[in-house]
């Protein structure tokens, strides 16, 4: 099972990975984990891209196709995965079909979690609360950042996926466990496709 959950910055996506993980034996596979984890260890990707992230600017695509070609790779991908923060961008979801194509693969679906703005900033304001600031990008000054980076470069995978049909919307403003009855459902109908 190869999916990607799209929405925007606190809408529940790695939330959702998790359960997805831990349902189906896959991979969770995301981008700012991943990035996240460089700029701690110090790793030139991690030293190259702190500012970036700090700012709420989007990554390029050409360090994030790395870093995911990389991960693809690895063995324990080879049973599944699914994509939280990936693709951001049209020119990554294009890179992404070339990856899978190499490997003679295709994503089974593509997930779009819709939350309203308004909602978002209280959710991200209350994880920060919650994790006393642990992550630095948990500002209403970045998400607003990161939500207009969204609107105008991401929001446009969505338009990229919804043309291959492979697209499903589900709102995520129900309780996490709508969210999850909502996704297994067109999981359930993707796999038997």
């Amino acid at each position: 099972m190869r999916l990607i959950l799209l929405g925007p910055p606190g809408a529940g996506k790695g939330t959702q990975a998790k359960r997805l993980v831990a349902t189906h034996s896959i991979v969770h596979l995301s981008t700012g984990d991943m990035l996240r984890a460089a700029i701690a260890a110090g790793t030139p990707v991690g030293n190259r891209v702190k500012a970036i992230m700090d700012r709420g600017d989007l990554v390029p695509d050409d360090v994030i196709v790395e870093i995911i070609a990389e991960r693809l790779a690895r063995p324990d991908a080879a049973n599944g995965f699914v994509l939280d923060g990936f693709p951001r961008t049209v020119a990554q979801a294009e890179a992404l079909s070339n990856l899978l194509a190499e490997k003679g693969n295709n994503l089974d679906l593509v997930i779009e979690i819709v939350v309203d703005d308004k909602k978002l900033q209280d959710r991200i304001k209350t994880r920060a609360e919650e994790t006393g600031g642990a992550r630095p990008d948990d500002t209403l000054e970045t998400l607003s950042k990161r939500l207009e980076v969204y609107h105008t470069q991401t929001a446009p995978v969505a338009e990229y996926y919804r043309k291959t049909g492979m697209i499903k919307r589900v709102d995520g403003m129900e309780s996490m466990d709508q969210v999850a009855t909502a996704i297994e459902d067109y999981l359930s109908v993707a796999t038997e496709a």
